[in-house]
């Protein structure tokens, strides 16, 4: 099977399990992944991730194949955009009771 037909038969809910399935090292049915598991699927995680979901996230891979790193201030700035965004639902100083 080549690559081309691998990410057409990749849907988002099978990344997302196989996403899980690296950051824990086992199925979602608890059953352990053997080293050529991890292998294969780390992989096809990142290929999804280059050509598919494009992410900008921190530690993931861009569409050049290269791992996305953001520094503390690139952090710091989205949190600061995000305490602005229209779907926040409540904030509260520590201070609110």
């Amino acid at each position: 099977m080549n690559l081309e037909a691998i990410l057409a038969a990749m849907t988002p809910e099978v990344y997302a399990r196989l996403r899980q399935a690296v950051e824990t090292g086992k199925w979602p049915d608890g059953t352990p992944l053997s080293e050529e598991q991890k292998e294969n699927t780390m992989q096809a995680v990142m290929l999804y991730q280059a050509k598919i979901e494009r992410s900008t996230e921190h530690m993931t891979i861009n569409a050049d194949g290269e791992i996305v790193h953001k520094r503390k201030q690139d952090f710091k700035k989205e949190l600061a955009d995000s305490q602005h965004e229209e779907h926040t639902i409540a904030r509260f100083k520590q201070d609110d009771i």
